[in-house]
């Protein structure tokens, strides 16, 4: 999300302008304070498109990470994992 000032929304209007999309919003601030958010009005606004907007939704990657074959950390015997569980139960 970009941010500009008043000012400059005043003197290059259509460049702030040209910097809005319909996942990013522009920001204008007052004396260095959030005042205002410029967004692109869209007639099927779509739901994702405006929660990725408002940074409340990340897309997936197009191209992600592979599965481990097999994940890390710790392994824990059978006993150990009864004695955690109980201990989770308050059962010791």
């Amino acid at each position: 999300m970009r941010t500009v000032s008043k000012r400059e929304l005043n003197q290059q209007t259509a460049a702030v302008l040209d910097q809005v999309s319909d996942t990013d919003d522009v920001v204008v601030t007052e004396r260095g304070k959030p005042r205002w958010r410029i967004s692109a009005v869209t007639v099927h606004g779509s739901t994702l498109a405006r929660l990725e907007r408002e940074g409340r939704y990340t897309p997936a990657s197009s191209d992600p990470a592979p599965w481990p074959d097999r994940p890390g950390g710790r392994t824990y015997t059978d006993a150990e994992v009864e004695d955690l569980l109980d201990e989770m139960r308050g059962d010791h």
